[in-house]
């Protein structure tokens, strides 16, 4: 069994090419829960979560990376009839998993085990668990203030200079049922190309987590490809966290709690400085733009967990 940690388009074009060679069963998936909106118009949303579940299930809007394909958009329409704000593009779909989730969750259901009925629901085989049950939201601090990550990204569209990015009452979360046993019971981890500072950085943060991932074999693939990051603002929170914009500034990240890193042949400069950070390195297309380049980054970076 393997586990990875993931949010985001990145990730789960990597999970969408593990499950082409592995059993579903015999992967975990524990996803970051910083971006959720818990209070969206009354509902309950969590859209690193929704990603993997609507990947896994073949239904995500390939072209956007996210939400469910052929959705319409007609509640929104109808909330901006209203005269109300409209930024978080929710498809008609979609809104159907918020209301569930939401109503799930007014019920007395903690977040794994509503994501485990939504999966179900969906016929989903690969184990989904958020990283904990706690709302812990990203916000990132900008000079207008504190804004949540969706608002930063979406509303925003990630104009604003980031001054710093604050992960609200992480201290105080602990893991999801599920998450520490799954890592000490896996035979490798996996830290998926998603975002450093607000995918990968909430999930590691968790209590015990990093922790756990250290007695394993594990390994990371970098989301920046030439010194740029290939989809999303992940340049800018770096930059704004104090890391350079670079594989060697993610591997600066990860260098306490993995054991192997995998870049692009873009980034082979940075090869022998990562090294020295202690880290077994590996070259390899990691651009996954078609079904065979996810599927052949999956099996190369299976192959690198296991022959440490």
């Amino acid at each position: 069994m393997i586990t990875a940690l993931a949010g985001g388009v990145g990730a789960a074009k990597l999970i969408l090419g593990l499950i082409n060679i592995l059993p579903k069963d015999d992967i975990t998936v524990i996803v970051n829960t910083g971006d959720d909106q818990l209070n969206y118009y009354g509902l309950y949303v969590c859209p690193d979560i929704d990603i993997i579940m609507y990947t896994i299930a073949g239904i995500v809007d390939e072209k956007k990376g996210w939400g469910i394909k052929n959705d319409t958009f007609n509640c929104l329409e109808m909330i901006d009839t209203y005269g109300l704000k409209t930024w978080f593009n929710l498809g008609d779909k979609d809104l159907a998993t918020h209301i569930y989730r939401t109503l799930l969750h007014k019920q007395g259901k903690k977040l794994h085990e509503i994501t485990s009925i939504l999966s179900k629901k969906l016929e989903i085989n690969v184990r989904i668990l958020p990283m904990t049950n706690q709302f812990v939201p990203t916000f990132i601090k900008t000079k207008r203030g504190l804004l949540h990550f969706e608002e930063y990204l979406i509303k925003n569209r990630a104009t604003d200079k980031v001054i710093d990015v604050i992960y609200k009452d992480i201290d105080k979360a602990k893991p999801a049922p599920g998450v520490i046993e799954s890592i000490q019971s896996s035979k490798g981890i996996i830290i998926c190309p998603s975002n450093p500072i607000v995918s990968i950085g909430p999930i590691i943060r968790i209590k015990d987590i990093k922790d756990a991932i250290r007695n394993k074999k594990s390994i990371a693939i970098s989301p920046i490809v030439g010194d740029k990051p290939i989809k999303g603002p992940a340049d800018k929170l770096m930059i704004g966290t104090g890391y350079e914009v670079s594989a060697l500034g993610v591997a600066r990240i990860y260098q306490d709690f993995i054991k192997n890193f995998i870049i692009d042949h873009q980034d082979k400069k940075y090869m022998k400085s990562i090294q020295k950070l202690g880290l077994k390195v590996h070259l390899f297309d990691t651009i996954m733009n078609n079904i065979d380049k996810k599927i052949n980054l999956a099996r190369f970076t299976i192959e690198k967990l296991f022959s440490q």
